[in-house]
C-alpha cells in the first residue's frame, strides 16, 4: 500500500467487523480456523493440530474510515 513493498511474513486484510464482535475476538477466531485449514491443506492431515503454533502472537489493529478505497 502507497508504494510500498509488502514483506512476504505478514499478511493483510481490509475487515468490516459488526459492533456486536470485538476485534480481538475476530481476529483470533480468523487466525485459529486458518491456522487449521492451511495444516490441513499442506499436510493432508484433519487431525493433530492441537498444541502447535501457525501464526505469530499479536496482531496489528487500525482503523481506514473515509481512506478505505486507498488502503484497499
Amino acid at each position: 500500500v502507497g508504494g510500498r513493498s509488502c514483506n512476504a511474513g505478514h499478511v493483510h486484510l481490509v475487515l468490516n467487523i459488526p459492533p456486536k464482535y470485538s476485534v480481538s475476538h475476530t481476529v483470533g477466531f480468523l487466525k485459529g480456523k486458518s491456522a487449521i485449514l492451511i495444516h490441513r491443506h499442506l499436510t493432508d492431515r484433519n487431525r493433530g493440530f492441537t498444541g502447535k503454533h501457525f501464526w505469530s502472537i499479536g496482531y496489528f489493529e487500525s482503523t481506514v474510515g473515509l481512506v478505505e478505497q486507498m488502503v484497499k
